[in-house]
């Protein structure tokens, strides 16, 4: 059976970048990988109805840096900022260094692929129907402009005795284009019947070289010269 490669882990450095942006020798690694790991870990818990899609760790220094880009910042903030503060200093603790915290607002949760398979997955934990579910995100996709989506959950559909696949695709999903820009999400919703995963891929469209407008100024300059 073909098996698909993580969307995102296979465009890093070419149209994605890394979540966690530091550099650390061999003496320092593998304590700011646990470190990152538990800070993502107890934001993930903490926040785990403010819709949070990615966050984002930075190290300059002696000093962390995290971005956390949700699609419901005021829950995140609090009230006058209150508990915005209160998240701050609990990190601190965790990591045992200073830390500040960001919130970007994702504008467009339906576009989000993470958001999407949480909100799939929220809807198949209240008992609706999965294909309901799937064709409402998919949907919602579209009608913003996605070029592409496509939808997977995977365990036991309606509580059935044999757990099985189903999927749903609308549009264009290029996961073999290194230029696509896709987005990708998974989810796992815990029903009265087991565990469903459930996983969505989003197509939103291309991104071109960067290079490429310099190439032509480079070019345009090159004739103007010889001209």
């Amino acid at each position: 059976m073909g098996q698909k490669v993580n969307p995102i882990g296979f465009r890093m450095g070419v149209s994605r970048d890394w979540t966690a942006k530091w550099y650390a020798g061999t003496k320092s690694y593998t304590q700011n990988l646990i470190s990152d790991i538990a800070l993502r870990d107890y934001l993930k818990e903490r926040l785990k109805n403010a819709a949070v899609s990615t966050i984002v760790i930075e190290r300059p220094a002696q000093s962390i840096n995290i971005t956390v880009h949700t699609a419901r910042p005021g829950i995140v903030i609090g009230k006058k900022g209150e508990d915005i503060e209160k998240l701050r200093q609990e990190m601190t603790r965790i990591a045992g260094r200073p830390v500040q915290l960001a919130v970007e607002e994702v504008r467009q949760p339906e576009l989000d692929a993470q958001l999407v398979s949480e909100n799939i997955a929220q809807q198949l934990e209240k008992r609706i129907m999965f294909r309901r579910a799937m064709k409402r995100a998919v949907t919602n996709a579209m009608r913003l402009r996605a070029l592409g989506i496509k939808i997977m959950v995977a365990g036991r559909l309606n509580g059935a005795e044999i757990a099985r696949t189903e999927w749903y695709r609308e549009g264009r999903v290029p996961l073999h284009t290194l230029r696509a820009d896709i987005d990708y999400g998974f989810s796992e919703a815990h029903t009265t019947y087991g565990t469903i995963g459930v996983k969505v891929w989003i197509f939103k469209g291309e991104v071109f070289d960067k290079d490429a407008p310099r190439a032509e100024d480079a070019e345009a300059q090159k004739k103007a010269v010889s001209g």
